[in-house]
């Protein structure tokens, strides 16, 4: 399944609003340090960027051009990787053992009288973060100890 960029970015986006940062799930999903990571790059690596070919074009006057904006432009696309593997991530199904996992807090958080969307078969990443945020927003801390 290929997505295109715009596609990417959006799913990306979304997913990195939906992901719970609890230190609970530091340790299991590397989507905590991603979007950690994404994040701080989203706010400091624009302003380093246009810093950089500043200072590169006032030293180096209209010469170096070229060079400044390649060098200033790698600072606005990390954060842009960061969005991209979100969005790839979000979109992959979850292996079978994640599967099961997914399957089990969901049934649980039902018995508990929890209303919880019903997915596919193959439930993806996306979903699994859908999940996850209603458990520890909604569910008591007794809940969530259980599982992690």
């Amino acid at each position: 399944m290929s997505l295109s960029i715009a596609t990417m970015v959006k799913d990306g986006h979304a997913y990195m609003q939906t992901w719970p940062l609890k230190k609970e799930l530091f340790g299991l999903f590397p989507e905590c340090r991603v979007i950690t990571a994404t994040k701080f790059a989203v706010k400091v690596l624009p302003a380093l960027g246009i810093v950089t070919i500043l200072m590169l074009m006032n030293h180096y006057s209209g010469d170096y051009l070229p060079q400044a904006l390649a060098m200033g432009g790698i600072f606005f696309i990390i954060p842009l990787q960061g969005i991209m593997w979100l969005g790839h991530r979000a979109n992959q199904d979850l292996p079978p053992s994640l599967r099961a996992w997914f399957m089990q807090i969901q049934q649980t958080m039902q018995e508990h009288g929890k209303t919880v969307e019903q997915t596919a078969s193959t439930p993806r990443y996306k979903e699994l973060a859908v999940l996850l945020k209603s458990a520890f927003d909604d569910m008591d801390s007794a809940f969530t100890e259980r599982w992690f």
